[in-house]
């Protein structure tokens, strides 16, 4: 039996504008959007039976079809007519409901892996297009790389080359739930967007573009996102921001070094989640 062992990685947000409501309810984006290398690892292998199963382990992640993941390998044997089902297997390593994507990410990975292991030979495109129908994030992770997202997401646009950079991710372990960031958000009237930049040959020119809308909302409610916003800075990080809806937040820093002793003075007697990452 063939067996794919896949990694599926973190993303943050270096740009999030919230530009309007739409009718069905979803909200217009234009978010810059870069995966990182902490990665939850996904083993998947096809079944006799039809029957899907998930395992997982981790507090609040389901193992049926609750999982958007199972949800991913239904939708994969379905397209396929096959009366296979699949076995797959997460261990996680980026925090839950954090705004790093790992939901999503693990969603892309078994679309990737069924049509490999499926014999579909589905197109990237055709796969993103699978994955939007899972979730608004899904698209991003098949396209592999850096990205401008438009639309609710699945707008994607390949941006230049950006510097490689070390990322440190803290998560102090709050939940917030993205609905309810999104329902209290309160949209501006926008007179136009910041344009962004064609070419970026710091680190600095990341950080230029630095800006995420549901801060607003976030932030007010969960005071500790900005004192580590404020630490990182004090750190030695040349930019930090919350990613998504939160609550991690990362800083970009120059070196491994430093990022490895901002990681260590960050979680030093807090037990948060921290990770020192590079960009991909």
């Amino acid at each position: 039996m063939k067996i794919l062992t896949l990694k599926a990685p973190a993303k943050v947000n270096y740009l999030l504008d919230v530009i309007r409501r739409r009718p069905d309810g979803y909200h217009d984006l234009r978010m810059v959007m870069q995966r990182v290398n902490l990665c939850d690892d996904i083993t998947i292998s096809l079944a006799d039976t039809a029957e899907i199963t998930v395992t997982c382990g981790k507090n609040g992640v389901p193992d049926g079809p609750g999982n958007i993941a199972w949800k991913a390998a239904r939708a994969m044997l379905d397209l396929a007519g096959s009366g296979q089902g699949a076995a797959i297997a997460i261990a996680k390593n980026i925090p839950t409901a954090a705004g790093l994507g790992g939901g999503s990410s693990d969603a892309a990975s078994v679309l990737m892996g069924m049509n490999e292991l499926l014999g579909l030979g589905l197109s990237d495109q055709n796969l993103m297009d699978v994955g939007l129908k899972l979730g608004a994030d899904v698209p991003f992770f098949i396209f592999k790389k850096t990205a401008l997202a438009e639309g609710v997401g699945e707008r994607l646009t390949p941006l230049p080359a950006m510097p490689a950079a070390w990322v440190v991710l803290v998560n102090p372990g709050v939940h917030v739930s993205t609905a309810w960031v999104y329902q209290n958000l309160q949209l501006t009237n926008r007179v136009e967007l910041a344009k962004l930049p064609y070419f970026y040959g710091s680190i600095e020119d990341i950080c230029s573009i630095f800006s995420n809308d549901l801060e607003s909302v976030t932030i007010p409610s969960f005071p500790v996102i900005a004192d580590i916003k404020a630490a990182m800075l004090r750190l030695g990080a040349v930019g930090a921001m919350m990613s998504g809806s939160g609550p991690t937040v990362f800083g970009l820093f120059r070196d491994k070094d430093s990022a490895e002793q901002a990681r260590e003075a960050l979680v030093d007697g807090t037990g948060w989640f921290a990770a020192a990452v590079e960009t991909m």
